[in-house]
Order: C-alpha cells, then sequence, then structure tokens
C-alpha cells in the first residue's frame, strides 16, 4: 500500500465514523472533531476516545479509556493488529462504555 491509498482508506473511515454518529440517535451527546489526521469523540461525563492516522505504519489507532489499538487494512478491513478483531467492533464497544448507553458505529 502506498501513502495516497493509506490516506483515502483511512479518510473513508474517519467518513463513516463521522456518519454513524451524525445519525446516533441516542441520549448521549457525543461531540466529534477532526483536526489533521485525528479524530477525537467527546462524550458526556468527559472522557475521549482518538482515532488517529500512522502514515508511517500505514496503520489507524484508536485510543480508548479501556487501552489502545493498533490496525493494519488487510482483506477489505481494517483489522486489530493483536487480536484481529474488526475496528468497527471495538470502536462500537469503547464508544458503548463511555457513553452509558449501546452505541453502534457501523462501517
Amino acid at each position: 500500500m502506498n501513502d495516497t491509498e493509506f490516506h483515502r482508506l483511512a479518510d473513508a473511515l474517519f467518513h463513516h465514523v463521522e456518519e454513524s454518529l451524525d445519525n446516533f440517535d441516542g441520549d448521549a451527546d457525543i461531540d466529534y472533531e477532526i483536526n489533521g489526521g485525528v479524530m477525537s469523540l467527546s462524550f458526556d461525563n468527559g472522557s475521549k476516545i482518538i482515532i488517529n492516522k500512522q502514515e508511517a505504519m500505514h496503520q489507524v489507532w484508536l485510543a480508548t479509556k479501556s487501552g489502545g489499538y493498533h490496525f493494519d487494512y488487510r482483506d477489505g478491513q481494517w483489522l486489530c493488529d493483536r487480536s484481529g478483531s474488526l475496528f468497527f467492533v471495538l470502536l462500537s464497544q469503547a464508544a458503548t462504555e463511555q457513553a452509558g448507553e449501546t452505541v453502534e458505529i457501523t462501517e
């Protein structure tokens, strides 16, 4: 994968997260902001989730209250380099924990 392809795929990932949050109809207020290659999700309780691009490694990193994860793009999906879990599964779990209600962020 070259840098251009990486940015295209990572930008599409950010876009899917944005769309899911824009369509979220739960009680929790989840704000998001993108600054360069970093997306910050802010929750009512003051906690945050940070998603950022790591261009040199062609990875997307996810920092949550419960831990940090690194994702590689393989077989058409962003997969955790340790567990093989899907990005959207881990993000949804973390957002649910931090929002205090079910949050499904999908591709």
